[in-house]
């Protein structure tokens, strides 16, 4: 089973993305913990390329083409293997985070995004845990992380504001495969649902 994780920088997904992986885990089964951009070597260049420096770094069509990249090196080496293994793969952001923000980010994109899509990656997952926040309280979570990836951070509230109401919108889109969690409560509360939600695909 192939389930992503996603939602607004400093929405929490990550912690649940490794809380799911744990508790699985401790259930017996095999479980591949990985993320985008990134997941394999090669896509883990790309993201430094993508995710450090300022924000006018690429163009949003540069970040389509370098984000389809990554992903396809991280589909063939790390996300196809892992499911042809029979093992689980939990994996924080995949296409839609793309479809997110560079299909919406900085004009309107996302027919470029789903053609890449569509020609490079060719599918989606089965489950789609959008970890829902407030971008005010996610954004001054992300900021206080004091890393070096910022870069998307640095478009300020405004984007984040933009993208909460496009992952939204890309849950009614994709509704068989999407869960919305509410992300403004205690981790073990919002772990509690998203275990639920995993468990009810896998058992189904």
């Amino acid at each position: 089973m192939f389930i992503s994780f996603e939602g607004i920088d400093g929405s929490g997904k990550s912690t649940q993305a490794r809380m799911l992986a744990e508790t699985l885990r401790d259930a017996g089964r095999e479980v591949v913990l990985t993320r985008e951009p990134g997941g394999s070597p090669g896509a883990e260049e790309i993201r430094r390329l993508v995710l450090e420096g300022d924000p006018d770094r690429w163009s949003a069509e540069t970040e389509i083409l370098l984000f389809t990249a990554a992903r396809r090196d991280h589909l063939e080496r790390v996300i196809e293997p892992a499911l042809a293994a029979g093992k689980v793969v939990i994996c924080d952001r995949f296409a839609d985070s793309t479809r997110m923000y560079q299909g919406l980010s900085r004009g309107d994109l996302r027919a470029v995004v789903d053609q890449l899509h569509a020609l490079m990656i060719g599918r989606e997952p089965d489950l789609t845990v959008l970890i829902d926040i407030d971008p005010a309280v996610g954004l001054s979570r992300a900021k206080g992380r004091q890393g070096t990836e910022e870069r998307f951070e640095d478009f300020g509230v405004g984007l984040q504001e933009k993208m909460r109401a496009g992952f939204l919108s890309l849950a009614e889109e994709f509704a068989p495969r999407f869960r919305v969690i509410d992300g403004a409560r205690e981790a073990d509360a919002i772990a509690a649902d998203v275990l639920r939600a995993v468990q009810a695909e896998l058992q189904s």
